[in-house]
């Protein structure tokens, strides 16, 4: 099994390189990151400047990782015209994001937009967020579900035109996992002004997020909320229906309500 490994937060942080170690033992994991922090990027593309790609020192023997000066899409594209000379991996694989990409966040996560690019070669793909964004996040309680998901992702497929987007409730130990939607909401207040020494105002991005169904217990919200592990089917194609999943999620996964 060839994995390729990517994400939005850069080749250094930690939840990627846990990743790695969990997805090794699967087998050989490419893992092709940012050079710096993307978060937010969604499906961006790179048009006016080059991409340079570079071998780093990998976190583990026998896997391999890769910088680039572009979006997690980049790595993505470039990944399979160069390192995989343009055979398919079996499985493409994004994070461990640093905090949770659950709700609206799904459609401006640079990691999402590595899972989306997968989903639209037909290359089983799956990404995995943690609710926190410290950068000594423990992703100890991650490693479980993890590598079930990928386990009976490798053996049994996903739908065409389908991902997974799976997020893990941070400081506990997740009660189980939850077959999820993602929950409708909105962010407000989402720039903070200040003012520089030179008395000029300049903005900076934080805001609040709005849960519009907060009562609703079929959510990612609701299950991170509740201590779950949230696993969303998303396709960037059409509305997903259950019923039309592999058995293995229905069975394994499930509506824990």
């Amino acid at each position: 099994m060839k994995i390729l490994v990517s994400n939005d937060d850069g080749y250094q942080v930690r939840g990627v390189h846990e990743l790695i170690g969990f997805l090794k033992e699967f087998g050989e994991v490419i893992a092709v990151c940012p050079d710096g922090p993307r978060s937010g990027q969604s499906m961006a593309l790179t048009f006016e400047n080059p991409l340079r790609m570079s071998e780093c020192q990998p976190p583990f023997d026998g896997t391999k990782l890769y910088k680039v000066s572009g979006t997690p899409v980049d790595c993505v594209k470039l990944s399979l015209q160069t390192l995989f000379k343009g055979e398919k991996p079996d499985l493409i694989v994004a994070g461990i994001n640093h905090g949770s990409n659950s709700a609206v966040n799904v459609l401006y996560s640079g990691t999402m937009g590595a899972v989306f690019e997968g989903c639209t070669i037909g290359v089983p793909s799956v990404g995995f967020s943690l609710t926190t964004h410290s950068k000594d996040a423990d992703f100890s309680f991650c490693k479980k579900f993890v590598k079930e998901i990928i386990a009976h992702t490798l053996q049994n497929g996903l739908p065409e035109g389908v991902c997974l987007n799976v997020n893990i409730p941070d400081n506990c130990e997740p009660k189980g996992m939850m077959l999820t939607r993602s929950c409708r909401g909105h962010w407000t207040e989402e720039y903070k002004r200040y003012v520089d020494p030179n008395g000029r105002d300049f903005y900076w991005l934080t805001g609040h997020f709005i849960n519009e169904e907060p009562e609703a217990t079929d959510t990612d919200e609701w299950a991170l909320n509740h201590d779950f592990v949230s696993v969303t089917p998303t396709s960037i194609y059409r509305d997903i229906h259950f019923d039309e999943l592999p058995e293995w999620i229905i069975k394994n996964i499930g509506n824990k309500n």
